[in-house]
């Protein structure tokens, strides 16, 4: 149960989480609005999901570290303000280049929003209702995956995909009224200095990761100078990451939580998620381009994959209780190829569609559910499972932007090339695949259960 003494503080969190989830998925039914707006090609039109979750990536060590200095009240209320702004910026962009540079401005800002609402939480709330009060936060950020596509749809066809960010504003505003008067002001204990180094490599790595795919030529038998050189890069950026962070005092990505194989394995699999993941985040702009459907249409369809993910999610948790993590991210994986690799080969038809966004939904369910965090809780020792669950959400996130770039490489000049979609998803379920080879990695019931027994 929640108390209702710190109901007003969890409305405000909750408020501010809503918007910041809502603003990823808001924009997948217009992006092909977006791009016959900018005039730009369909590769580059990935950057609007990949410079967002950059940015985002960037932003939550940051943010977090700054709340732990100067209080969670003021960096929430900067965190709100930044996004706000950021939203403004799109609506008025008129290149695309401002466009980025905005959608980077609201990443910024929601970057810091969830963990600083989620630190807030820590500092107010008894360890005894901290579980329920967490949840509420895990549901709001459900329920912006499900009305995010069917409101960016409905806005792109009926005003315009620039007016998306509209309601941003008013919420934003109301968030940071109420936090002067319900989120708590003192500081909190600070800790050691920010792995500034180690950030800036993962990020100088990312980055090349995202040109260099963004710019892959899906077409072309080979591999470009350019892809090749910028692979290198991200190989010497992350290779160096590593001394890095062994040698830093609170690492971003720490060197200890990857001693097991179970622990490799499992953040591996974070990564193929996060990869998986974006893939739904052009669905509309797949169905647009074999079906010709409306914007609004379009959302619709991929809000059907996000319900039936939502309602999976507590009957995966059941499930992890009866037959361990394994089981159920393996029958997630299979799940989530057999949808995918139905997309791809029937983009063109609509009930098929429809029904592969609920095998999708099913496998997502049962992927991006509990799974994960609780082989990690197991895993690790209980002083450490705080970072270590912070570092799958860091890992869903890069997987995510390297899903994101290589959609931009394989859609390629046209956004509207269904061919091009098809190839995709077939791909995307080609990762699923490995995913599921993965899964057959992991711990058997018997060894996680010994395990979680005596965490």
């Amino acid at each position: 149960m929640i108390d209702r003494t710190n109901l007003p503080l969890l409305v405000t969190l909750a408020l501010g989480v809503f918007a910041g989830a809502l603003d990823l998925g808001v924009l997948s039914p217009a992006l092909p609005a977006l791009a016959h707006t900018f005039a730009i090609p369909g590769r580059d039109v990935a950057w609007v999901f990949t410079l967002y979750l950059f940015a985002n990536v960037v932003s939550i060590p940051v943010m977090a570290k700054l709340s732990d200095v100067y209080g969670r009240r003021p960096i929430y209320i900067a965190c709100v303000a930044t996004f706000v702004a950021g939203s403004v910026f799109a609506i008025a962009a008129p290149t695309f280049a401002v466009f980025l540079v905005a959608r980077a401005i609201q990443a910024v800002g929601a970057g810091g929003i969830f963990p600083v609402a989620a630190a807030a939480i820590a500092d107010r709330v008894p360890l005894e209702r901290r579980g329920s009060a967490l949840g509420l936060l895990g549901a709001v950020w459900g329920l912006a995956a499900i009305v995010g596509p069917t409101f960016g749809g409905v806005v792109t066809h009926f005003v315009s995909w620039r007016w998306i960010f509209a309601a941003n504003v008013p919420l934003g505003l109301i968030v940071i009224v109420r936090s002067r008067s319900h989120v708590p002001a003192a500081a909190a204990r600070t800790r050691g200095p920010l792995d500034v180094a180690g950030l800036a490599l993962l990020a100088f790595g990312l980055l090349a990761v995202m040109i260099g795919l963004t710019r892959l030529d899906a077409a072309a038998p080979t591999l470009g100078g350019n892809t090749l050189t910028l692979a290198a890069v991200a190989l010497i950026a992350f290779a160096a990451l590593i001394p890095v962070e062994r040698a830093a005092r609170e690492p971003v990505i720490s060197p200890a939580l990857f001693g097991t194989r179970q622990l490799v394995v499992t953040y591996t699999l974070e990564v193929l998620i996060g990869m998986l993941e974006s893939a739904l985040f052009f669905v509309p702009a797949a169905l647009v381009a074999a079906q010709h459907l409306s914007y609004a249409l379009a959302g619709i369809v991929a809000a059907v994959g996000a319900v039936v993910f939502v309602a999976v999610i507590p009957l995966a948790g059941r499930a992890l209780d009866l037959y361990g993590s394994r089981i159920v991210l393996m029958a997630g994986a299979v799940c989530t190829a057999a949808g995918l690799a139905l997309l791809g080969a029937t983009l063109a038809s609509l009930p098929l569609a429809l029904l592969s966004m609920v095998v999708v939904g099913v496998g997502f369910g049962a992927l991006l559910g509990a799974p994960t965090r609780y082989i990690i809780i197991g895993e690790v020792p209980a002083n450490m499972r705080a970072t270590a669950v912070g570092l799958l959400s860091i890992f869903l996130i890069i997987g995510q932007i390297f899903g994101g770039s290589l959609v931009g490489g394989v859609v390629g000049p046209s956004i509207s090339n269904p061919q091009a979609y098809r190839a995709l998803y077939l791909i995307f379920a080609g990762i699923a695949l490995l995913a599921t080879c993965a899964t057959s990695l992991l711990a058997p019931r018997a060894r996680e259960r010994s395990l979680t027994s005596t965490a």
